[in-house]
């Protein structure tokens, strides 16, 4: 697991240093994605009942790594819908998805 999460993150650095908005907005995709499968591993795979008040279980799992994955994912899918949008725009407006030309050239100043 450490060498998968290893691969994550370095392809989405990789894709996230490139000049293109699209390989931008998928690097972050990559680096969420990385992130959630490091929260788990983490936490451990712990086998036991269902966490419930009132029951008197001997071992039971932690829901709290399942829960702050779970807001994780919810949230970075909502920020990727945002960067999709966003890029989109920018297609439309500036006609290219090249970081370099859409800040300008200094002679258009």
């Amino acid at each position: 697991m450490a060498i998968l999460i290893g691969l994550l993150f370095a392809s989405a650095v990789y894709l996230m240093l490139s000049k293109s908005l699209l390989r931008i907005i998928i690097g972050t995709g990559l680096l969420s994605h990385g992130a959630h499968l490091l929260l788990l591993t983490m936490a451990g795979l712990k086998r036991g009942s269902v966490p419930l008040l009132g029951e008197q279980a001997e071992s039971y799992a932690d829901p709290i790594p399942q829960a702050l994955i779970l807001t994780a994912i919810v949230i970075s899918f909502g920020v990727t819908a945002f960067f999709l949008v966003l890029a989109y725009r920018a297609y439309q407006e500036l006609g290219t998805d090249n970081i370099d030309e859409m800040r300008g050239s200094k002679n258009n100043d």
